[in-house]
């Protein structure tokens, strides 16, 4: 694959934002998550239930909804709140082998004025006094270009060779009614740094301890590092941006709030809806 391709490929994949599950990776379990009422110990019970959450066992469309502030961080300056965003991410799970699943996504994410939470078409830079125009974070991969999500671990699929196998083992918390799992994002080495997300999903455990159920209610909450967005113009100045979101897996598109939603369907239709065509 020639270096061009790759650029193409990496930005395709990663430069929306994936918060509700994309490219989710194992984290090392702990003894609390060997809990013998919870059936997630061995590879195999942790792949079906990493499947629940995300998405489903049937190979249907599952999106989330998200929201949350974006903050700017430069050296050891407090860090500032710039603006705030809504965001939708559809998946779907293609079902490969037994223990194999390939993930693919959508995502479409809008970012909105911090104080009346309007659409940002332009903005004014607060560390440079330019005034820029907004890009949407929109991403997405078919078929092929998804992640991996098997026993041996989750990774992205077009660098796979890059991550070794490992049995598949995650980090399940339970205490009362709820199980939540800690989790990290996998990204394709020589990324530009910073480029590190953590991510808590929260399940009901009857949900999780019911075999009848393919697609698990979720929530989640992320902390997000990244790079300034190229939209912001901020050249070689030092800082990166963070992310914080909260959202939740929702039965349809209609449960997308109608602002978000109406302009994502007139701007991006086609990543709405991940069904064969």
């Amino acid at each position: 694959m020639q270096a061009t391709e790759t650029n193409i490929d990496r930005r395709d994949l990663f430069t929306g934002l994936a918060l509700a599950g994309l490219g989710l990776t194992a984290i090392p379990s702990v003894a609390e998550a060997k809990s013998a009422d919870l059936p997630l110990n061995t590879p195999e019970e942790n792949l079906r239930a990493i499947v629940r959450v995300s998405a489903s066992l049937k190979e249907v469309d599952c999106p989330w909804y998200y929201n949350g502030t974006i903050y700017g961080i430069v050296g050891e300056e407090q860090p500032r709140p710039l603006y705030t965003f809504t965001g939708m991410e559809m998946y779907r799970m293609i079902h490969v082998a037994a223990d194999e699943y390939e993930m693919i996504g959508n995502t479409v994410t809008f970012f909105r004025d911090l104080e009346t939470n309007a659409f940002l078409y332009d903005y004014k830079n607060p560390y440079t006094g330019a005034t820029n125009k907004v890009e949407a974070a929109v991403q997405g991969g078919k078929a092929g270009r998804g992640f991996e999500y098997s026993v041996r671990g989750i990774r992205p699929k077009m660098f796979k060779d890059k991550f070794a196998d490992q049995p598949l083992k995650m980090w399940w918390t339970a205490a009362g009614d709820y199980i939540w799992l800690h989790d990290s994002t996998v990204y394709p080495p020589g990324m530009q740094a910073p480029r590190m997300q953590r991510k808590t999903n929260f399940i009901r455990r009857d949900q999780v301890l019911d075999p009848k159920v393919d697609s698990l209610a979720a929530m989640f909450t992320a902390a997000v590092f990244m790079p300034w967005p190229k939209w912001m113009e901020m050249g070689d100045k030092p800082g990166h941006i963070m992310w914080h979101a909260s959202g939740a897996k929702l039965k349809s598109v209609a449960d997308i709030p109608d602002e978000h939603r109406m302009r994502a369907m007139k701007e991006y239709p086609e990543r709405m809806t991940l069904a064969p065509t």
